[in-house]
């Protein structure tokens, strides 16, 4: 018997879209959780139809880490297509439940694993009728075997099983039946094993819930005074702009009339929802809209003319690999340099960078009142791993601060002065001062115009008066440096830094202790918005090599630094980068950065 396992390993499920394996490895996920066990759930599903593969991660990790392993230690395997690749995937040692009809031999029969065959098809056909039914509770028959096998109680199962169908009551008792279904086929058949085992612990989940991001930053938006929102579905942000929808029916309803205080409008197209965005922004309610990739191409123009016109909106961009509908369900940070500069001529949009379900919401929030702040659109760029996978998280505070609604002007503002001017900047901030819709005073005038015009809102194309409107739009850009969220920084002055952003993160602070464990260590700051803040470039300055980690194939941020940062530190960055569509795991940081800094003969494979 090999050494034990214990809360230390990662099961992958390998089925079919569409048999509802995901609610079966949520109810799994729960329970651990619900042991106190950390866990980090990843669905890693392709973008095809019902019926072809897919696969989910469950890892359960003592020590919290919540990115991807590349190592899988338990396979459950239903899909016989991809049976011969999953059964090599496996790392040795290893557990295989399998459908007793698949062949153990040739290249399926492997010396360094145990083979548990469980018969899920007959079991299945024996026990439930309703054939349409019966693909679905199969799932919760290997819920059942792998509680059993691993040593997680039926009652934390059936606790998860509440939890997952607690808007389906009627359907506890029927998935709870199979659970325990599987529970008595492995007690009677399989042999008893201790290699991998779940065992309660204290003070690890403490306090912390399940959620996606894309759910959170749905709560942001509610929180943060969101009062229209304007959309097309797209994966993987639909369920955001849906999330939404839900809180507003609860939230946004007068209690007295149960009159709706919210507008929100699926769009014919992107560029509609854009354009809905940016109208609602300049009447003075707050807008947003999620999209991805294919989406902000479509918003292009209307980026572009909220950023000249300075009218408020906030974008949220759920990234994917792209382009076009290329690989709707594979997470990549490929929009980065695209959304920070989108749209025509000289643009440099603000960007939120969120690396964790907190901040989805908490920047999300944020965004409103800074896209009324500076009069401009504000983009959030999460991932899919964050948007749609389930994330421990700590709770979500009740916002403490009040909106920050920028520089508008009142009718009390406006009895005071002769005259003002909308693009006129009098504060030396960059940002000038506007009005709204509906203020009762003459001089109030909602003048708006795109690229063309002087200080007072008139139509100009003098070449001097657009330099100036061009310099001063990078002014309020430079403002907004120390306004974004500032970086995150873990600083010890050692000669190495890393810089990453986003969800990249989480395999960042795993690889950290990968590295230290072999004697490496190495400094980190994580930048959370663009513009970036000067905090960046001192942290350049402080430390010999900057390796910029991320997941896209042409180092972004690490172009947008080299554009950005002094002559003499560029040479100090290397890129390190991962775009296979697959949530980066620590390896693919560690890996490099072994082979940077130690000598061929010492860097490990």
């Amino acid at each position: 018997m090999p050494h034990a396992r214990v809360n230390d390993f990662t099961i992958r499920v390998a089925t079919v879209n569409g048999s509802g394996s995901q609610s079966s490895n949520l109810v799994l996920s729960n329970a651990v959780f619900r042991l106190g066990v950390p866990v980090a759930p990843k669905n890693v599903f392709p973008s095809n139809i019902e019926g072809l593969p897919t696969w989910f991660d469950v890892r359960i990790t003592s020590k919290g880490y919540r990115c991807r392993t590349r190592d899988v230690d338990v396979l459950v395997a239903l899909n016989a297509t991809t049976w011969r690749d999953d059964v090599a995937g496996v790392k040795a040692g290893g557990m295989i439940v399998h459908e007793s009809a698949y062949p153990v031999s040739g290249e399926t029969q492997r010396d360094d694993v145990t083979y548990f065959a469980v018969p899920f098809t007959e079991i299945g056909k024996k026990n439930f009728e309703n054939g349409d039914l019966r693909k679905y509770l199969v799932n919760m028959l290997y819920v059942g075997v792998l509680a059993e096998l691993v040593g997680v109680d039926e009652a934390t199962i059936e606790a998860a099983v509440k939890a997952q169908f607690r808007n389906k009551p009627a359907a506890v008792e029927t998935n709870m039946n199979a659970v325990k279904l599987g529970i008595a086929y492995a007690r009677e058949h399989l042999p008893k094993q201790d290699a991998f085992r779940v065992e309660r612990m204290t003070g690890k989940t403490d306090g912390t819930l399940f959620m996606e991001g894309n759910r959170a930053a749905a709560l942001g938006c509610i929180m943060g005074g969101c009062t229209v929102a304007a959309w097309y579905p797209i994966t993987p942000s639909s369920s955001l702009c849906e999330s939404f929808i839900a809180l507003a029916q609860r939230y946004r309803v007068d209690p007295k009339t149960g009159a709706k205080n919210v507008a929100i409008i699926q769009a014919e197209d992107e560029l509609a929802a854009a354009g809905i965005v940016f109208g609602a922004g300049w009447a003075g309610a707050r807008a947003m809209t999620s999209t991805s990739g294919p989406g902000i191409s479509l918003m292009a123009e209307y980026a572009g003319f909220g950023y000249y016109a300075e009218i408020p909106g906030v974008i949220f961009d759920v990234q994917r690999a792209g382009p076009s509908t290329g690989l709707p369900t594979r997470t990549m940070q490929g929009d980065v340099a695209f959304a920070y500069t989108l749209s025509h001529g000289d643009t440099k949009h603000l960007v939120l960078l969120p690396a964790t379900v907190e901040e989805a919401y908490a920047f999300a929030m944020e965004a409103f009142d800074l896209a009324d702040r500076f009069q401009t659109p504000v983009f959030v760029l999460s991932d899919l791993d964050l948007g749609m996978n389930a994330w421990m998280s700590a709770p979500l505070p009740y916002p403490e601060k009040p909106f920050d609604r920028g520089k508008v002007l009142s009718t009390a503002d406006l009895a005071k002065l002769d005259t003002w001017g909308r693009y006129r900047d009098v504060d030396g901030d960059g940002i000038p001062y506007r009005t709204l819709p509906g203020t009762n005073h003459e001089n109030a005038g909602f003048f708006t115009r795109g690229t063309g015009h002087d200080e007072q809102a008139r139509y100009s194309e003098n070449p001097q008066t657009w330099k100036r409107g061009l310099d001063r739009l990078v002014h309020k850009h430079d403002t907004a440096r120390t306004r974004v969220p500032q970086p995150i920084a873990d600083d010890a002055k050692r000669p190495i830094g890393l810089i990453a952003y986003g969800t990249t993160h989480h395999a960042v602070v795993e690889a950290r202790d990968v590295l230290r464990e072999d004697g490496l260590e190495i400094d980190y700051l994580r930048v959370r918005a663009l513009p970036l803040s000067p905090d960046v470039a001192s942290f350049i300055e402080r430390h010999e090599r900057v390796y910029v980690v991320e997941q896209n194939r042409d180092g972004q941020l690490y172009g947008i630094l080299r554009t950005e940062l002094p002559a003499h530190l560029i040479g100090r960055l290397q890129s390190v980068r991962h775009y296979d569509g697959v949530p980066v795991d620590a390896h693919a940081i560690v890996e490099p950065l072994q082979a940077a800094e130690r000598e061929p003969s010492l860097s490990t494979e």
